[in-house]
């Protein structure tokens, strides 16, 4: 029986210390290489405070601040320990409540915006944690962003612009914008 046993357990230990330690070991290696900041979670920091990761959704509700999408994520949303979408379905009574909750609140938010409500103002995203918004919903908070900043709707319309994700791979996806960027560069505008 240990002529069995053995050969069982060196295997064990041998994958135990190739695939817990040494391949963890060299792609995080490689990643620090070459993707340092990624690798350490994109975050934000000025005056040595991290502000934020700009790959996880925050939530801003001041009227100075562009707004994110909804959130499903955790009692309060924004809650990255609880990660997810709200799972409802297109005929969910539940889901169509929210929609409408959050379109009433986008209207009070922003009345000086008359347009369609940008489908991402009214829905959270598959994580409930997506740091980024369209350029169309970023567009309809601008002129509540500007009045309340005290800025012309032109240089904020400018900064969204400039901060303008492309597609990924140029046909993936739309255009995008995000949150926690654009609201750090509205600070230097001042």
């Amino acid at each position: 029986m240990l002529q069995q046993l053995m050969p069982a357990l060196r295997m064990t230990a041998l994958l135990t210390l190739l695939t817990g330690l040494v391949y963890p070991g060299v792609v995080t290696g490689v990643c620090q290489l070459l993707f340092h900041e990624k690798a350490n979670g994109s975050l934000i920091t000025r005056n040595g405070q991290i502000l934020g990761s700009t790959l996880i959704g925050q939530n801003f509700a001041r009227p100075e601040y562009f707004h994110p999408r909804p959130s499903a994520a955790g009692n309060d949303g924004y809650d990255a320990t609880a990660s997810g979408g709200s799972n409802l379905g297109p005929t969910n009574k539940k889901l169509y409540d929210r929609m409408r909750t959050s379109a009433e609140q986008f209207r009070k938010d922003n009345p000086a915006y008359s347009g369609l409500i940008p489908a991402d103002a009214l829905t959270a995203s598959g994580s409930g944690l997506d740091p980024h918004i369209s350029v169309a919903n970023a567009d309809a908070q601008a002129a509540r962003v500007a009045q309340a900043r005290h800025l012309s709707k032109a240089s904020v319309d400018g900064l969204i612009v400039s901060l303008a994700e492309p597609r990924t791979l140029g046909f993936e996806g739309e255009p995008r914008v995000n949150v926690l960027k654009l609201n750090l560069a509205l600070e230097g505008l001042r």
